[in-house]
């Protein structure tokens, strides 16, 4: 699936209502398209946490505008199965296969400007 509207035309035909409906749930999923311009920007957000979160942001269910109660939890389980082939991936699926680069597990000490001061952690 290409575009937010997309997502919300196929949530009129689950739930019924109005593609306006949705949308705003649809645009947060892909938000993350600011950052990564293809489907890496799905591991931000198209997992299990996201949809917790998605709850936290919308809450757990939406009036559409045939006055129908919709849980959050189910839109965004739409969008996430239409753009990963059916599948709700966790955080772990998402990031079990990235490369690791030696920044990743360095420390730094940041040194204090005055010797009195404690380094910050």
């Amino acid at each position: 699936m290409s575009h937010t509207y997309h997502h919300s035309e196929n949530s009129v035909k689950i739930w019924g209502g109005k593609p306006e409906d949705y949308l705003k749930i649809h645009d947060w999923l892909d938000a993350t398209k600011e950052t990564f311009a293809d489907f890496r920007h799905r591991a931000l957000r198209h997992h299990t946490q996201g949809i917790f979160e998605a709850e936290r942001v919308f809450g757990h269910v939406i009036e559409n505008s045939d006055e129908k109660k919709v849980p959050v939890r189910y839109i965004c389980e739409q969008h996430i199965k239409e753009d990963c082939g059916g599948f709700i991936p966790t955080v772990a699926d998402w990031l079990r296969n990235i490369k690791r680069e030696s920044w990743m597990s360095r420390g730094y000490l940041i040194e204090p400007s005055n010797p009195s001061e404690s380094p910050t952690r």
